[in-house]
């Protein structure tokens, strides 16, 4: 009797253990349910940030521009992806560029660099896709790609080689800088922001970017909200004056 009591004895804070810690899992999940709730529909202060805009998916969800800007957007930046063509169908880039200018945004276009293929390329399509208009946003190039699955191998210094060329040929045609919409894996692997003097759109959810070690211009503060303008959610950016 006396060492089944002693076993219950010890078994009682177990079974106490055992029940906190199922009350600490069911917090954390309720939790995180809560968070990705209210990130659906978060958006930082806009007395903080004034200018507030969206990059739209890369896909061909549709996307109602009119709606975008009813919720808040007074930009919007297109992504323009290889393969596209001034007469793609409705919901392609020559689409979204027509119809997002008529409902009133200021448009600018994010063109994502392929470390893998060579500047000219990418800079050809950029300038066979997007007017001379200096009313257009500034344009931005995504660096979130590394050459680390490239055939044939490209090294580091062929990559930074043809970021650079990249860059002045976007910005001649353009007539202006451009702005890098860095990640921080490229920025660990390259330190762009460190040898690149150009204006940085950074990203991280709900937090304040800094991984570039300076100040940015654009931050993507949600990378995916929903709302009624589009199919799919769409990545909700902030300007720092």
């Amino acid at each position: 009797m006396a060492k089944g009591g002693k076993a219950r004895a010890l078994r009682a804070p177990r079974r106490w253990l055992l029940r906190l810690a199922a009350l600490v899992v069911l917090f954390a999940m309720a939790f995180a349910a809560w968070l990705w709730w209210d990130m659906r529909a978060w958006r930082p202060d806009p007395a903080m940030y004034p200018e507030q805009g969206a990059l739209v998916p890369a896909s061909g969800a549709d996307v109602r521009f009119a709606t975008l800007k009813a919720v808040g957007a007074q930009f919007v930046y297109l992504p323009l992806a290889a393969g596209a063509s001034g007469t793609d169908a409705p919901g392609g880039f020559a689409d979204r560029f027509a119809r997002a200018q008529e409902a009133g945004l200021q448009v600018g276009v994010l063109l994502h660099f392929d470390p893998c293929a060579g500047a000219d390329a990418q800079s050809g399509l950029f300038a066979q896709m997007v007017p001379r208009d200096p009313d257009l946003l500034p344009p931005a190039i995504g660096l979130d790609r590394l050459a680390d699955t490239c055939a044939p191998k490209v090294s580091d210094a062929a990559v930074e080689s043809e970021l650079m060329t990249l860059i002045n040929q976007i910005e001649t045609h353009a007539g202006r800088s451009v702005i890098l919409k860095l990640t921080p894996a490229f920025q660990e692997r390259h330190s762009t922001a460190t040898t690149l003097a150009r204006d940085l759109w950074l990203a991280r959810d709900r937090a304040r970017p800094d991984y570039a070690g300076r100040p940015w211009l654009l931050w993507s503060a949600n990378s995916a909200l929903v709302t009624e303008a589009s199919e799919e959610p769409v990545e909700w950016v902030v300007v720092q004056k």
